[in-house]
């Protein structure tokens, strides 16, 4: 009987080896190359004039004048007797060849005496040849034929039989088998998704001892979803799989199954599932699925085109009539709402997990783990960072730790310190500082227009989001910037605090019509992102007199759901009311951060003051101009861009829009980014 003991490691899989030698596209062609060329050679010598045909006499003649130049004797045996060819150059002496060109080479053959072999060995002139047999004239002749023959069989009866296994090989799949001992990820390297990470590691258990669930009745999934927003390492998860189990690991892309010819694809899906069964038990991952797998008839047209084919195969072939034992599929997406419901049935994908974004904790490990290749320097507080980067995916916290050691090596320091870390986070959230030369009036209105936000920023929200710093450097497309940092994760967002976003994003107009009686455009980014926050409040979350009613509807893509056409949820009353209520909020909040704003004029005049001398001020900064009317603590000035050239000044003309924050959506910023 077989030994049955699960505590006993499995041996290490061997790779699959190939049916036959596949021999390299490269050498082919370099056989191809060498061929002709051996072709040309033989069948065509080139314009070089033939030789002039002269006898042995003449031959001895023009040696013993002194004309030659260099010769050559052979000697060959053919017909039972002795029969010799000369050929040489001459100095100067001009002779004309059969075809009438003038030529300075001559050739001729026949029997040699021995007087005349040692006049001409007398000179040193000639050298001997050794003679040549029959069978290497032979040869010579006929290995050129060879080689062109084989070469031919290589380049087009190999893919001639290719063919017959799909249009040109285009039917086979592109899935490769991952290889254990390259570049190998375990669990230990995937931080920041505990939950999602014990969901799949139930599989690799399973595959590793099948009976402990086998016992109890349980099955192994089908399919597992990876579920998730761009960045949060649904892919690095999927290679801690191939890492863990001790099973083949086949990679694909689900673009690799859309091609142009009808029917590919479906083929592609039935060779890859075959390669599967040949190495099962194994896993099989897909990356972006929802390539592949949309809705079937969504939208305008539908039909059966390509990509339904390759569906359909897909359905098929995960849990069809044959059912394929020992083929786990896991793929990734994230956009699950296009996805086909015939594809997400159990069955088929028994299993969504969720990889959402990382919170506090899951922030601070995944710093952590990708801190390991870069020189920190003991100032570097990465719960501190992991705290200021709510939002953040583990590939944006990835690209954020790289940018601080670029920013740290082009300063020439040993170490990446707390302020390039600084930095980098203000680039990768805000966009990159850029010192752009501004006129005093163009500076003075930039500086108020900012203070305003600041001041009411600081007025009204609470301990949850202080205000971190502010600036008139421009950076992104903006001119100047409030930045927020948040204490704690933002799950919900509260009427109050939407509230107090609201008129913090609108303080920045009142300041510019308060002080300069006139208004810009600097504030059009603003009342978009205002605006947008209003209508969720009545249409979305039900935070207005209309009640706790969604609105919102019909606002989705027709192109990318389910239904061709569009129906109105709202009559011209309701529409009218919206408008009216996303209005009111508006001019409440608008009054209301007036009204603070003339309370504390002097701060607001302070801290524009302040940006004017040193062009950013901390948060802390606004809070003494604040409550004692002038800036306590030092002000470290901001540095300079490294190795950067200054930007041209533009003229009037082409200022462009101003736009003093960033999306208030983004990380970092008080307002909600809704879905």
């Amino acid at each position: 009987m077989p030994d049955s003991d699960p505590d006993k490691k499995r041996k290490p899989l061997r790779p699959p080896t190939p049916d036959r030698f596949q021999m390299p596209k490269v050498f082919l062609v370099w056989i191809f190359i060498i061929g002709a060329v051996m072709a040309l050679w033989y069948f065509n010598p080139g314009n070089v004039s033939p030789p002039t045909e002269l006898n042995i006499a003449q031959i001895v003649d023009l040696t013993e004048e002194g004309a030659v130049k260099v010769g050559e004797i052979r000697t060959d045996l053919s017909g039972g007797r002795d029969w010799s060819i000369i050929k040489g150059e001459t100095h100067t002496l001009q002779f004309t060849n059969a075809k009438g060109e003038a030529t300075a080479s001559f050739q001729g053959s026949g029997r040699l005496t021995d007087t005349s072999l040692e006049k001409l060995q007398s000179t040193g002139i000639y050298r001997e040849r050794p003679a040549t047999t029959v069978w290497a004239q032979l040869a010579g002749n006929i290995i050129p034929f060879i080689i062109i023959i084989g070469l031919l069989y290589f380049l087009f009866v190999r893919q001639l039989r290719n063919a017959g296994k799909g249009a040109m090989s285009f039917g086979k799949s592109k899935a490769k088998m991952l290889q254990q001992h390259r570049d190998k990820v375990s669990f230990k390297e995937v931080a920041g998704c505990d939950e999602a990470k014990e969901e799949i590691a139930e599989v690799v258990d399973f595959l590793r001892d099948p009976k402990k669930f086998q016992k109890m009745g349980g099955k192994i999934p089908k399919g597992i979803l990876l579920v998730g927003p761009p960045g949060t390492g649904k892919t690095l998860l999927a290679k801690a799989v191939a890492g863990e189990a001790e099973v083949p690991f086949f990679s694909v892309s689900g673009s690799d199954f859309v091609e142009m010819f009808v029917g590919v694809g479906a083929s592609r899906v039935r060779d890859m599932f075959e390669q599967g069964r040949k190495n099962a038990p194994c896993i099989i991952f897909i990356d972006e699925i929802d390539a592949v797998g949309r809705q079937r008839g969504a939208g305008l047209g539908g039909g059966n085109d390509e990509r339904e084919q390759t569906l359909n195969s897909l359905l098929v072939e995960m849990d069809g009539f044959d059912t394929t034992d020992g083929v786990i599929i896991v793929a990734a997406t994230n956009r699950p709402d296009v996805l086909d419901s015939a594809l997400l049935r159990p069955g088929r994908f028994d299993r969504q997990i969720h990889v959402d974004l990382p919170d506090l904790l899951g922030r601070d490990q995944i710093l952590r783990v990708h801190a390991r290749k870069i020189s920190l320097s003991d100032d570097v507080d990465l719960t501190g960072i992991a705290r200021a980067t709510a939002g953040m995916s583990g590939a944006d916290l990835a690209n954020l730790l790289n940018e601080g050691a670029l920013l740290a090596a082009r300063r020439n320091k040993k170490k990446v310190e707390a302020i390039d870390m600084e930095d980098a986070r203000e680039k990768v959230l805000f966009g990159r500082e850029r010192r752009r030369v501004m006129d005093d009036d163009e500076k003075k209105m930039t500086a108020y227009h900012e203070a305003g936000h600041a001041l009411i920023g600081a007025l009204l929200n609470d301990d949850w989001l202080p205000i971190h710093k502010v600036t008139i450097l421009p950076r992104g497309q903006a001119l100047g910037m409030a930045m927020y940092v948040p204490r704690k994760e933002m799950l919900s967002y509260h009427k109050k605090r939407l509230l107090n976003t609201i008129a913090s994003g609108l303080a920045g107009r009142i300041a510019e019509e308060m002080v300069f009686d006139d208004i810009s455009n600097g504030a059009a980014s603003d009342i978009k992102q205002v605006t947008r926050t209003a209508r969720h409040m009545v249409c979305d979350w039900g935070m207005s007199p209309l009640g706790p009613i969604a609105y919102g509807e019909n606002q989705d893509t027709v192109f990318l759901g389910r239904d061709i056409t569009r129906n109105e949820h709202l009559s011209p009353d309701t529409a009218n009311l919206i408008d009216v209520e996303v209005k009111k909020i508006i001019h409440d909040q608008y009054e209301r951060a007036t009204q603070l704003m003339t309370e504390h004029r002097a701060a607001l005049d302070g801290i524009a003051e302040g940006l004017l001398e040193y062009e950013t001020i901390e948060g802390r900064h606004v809070m003494e101009i604040i409550q004692h009317g002038e800036i306590k603590s030092p002000v470290i000035s901001s540095l300079p861009p490294v190795d950067e050239p200054e930007e041209k000044p533009k003229a009037d003309g082409e200022k462009g829009k101003q736009e003093s924050e960033s999306d208030l959506g983004g990380a970092g910023s008080p307002a909600p980014s809704p879905a």
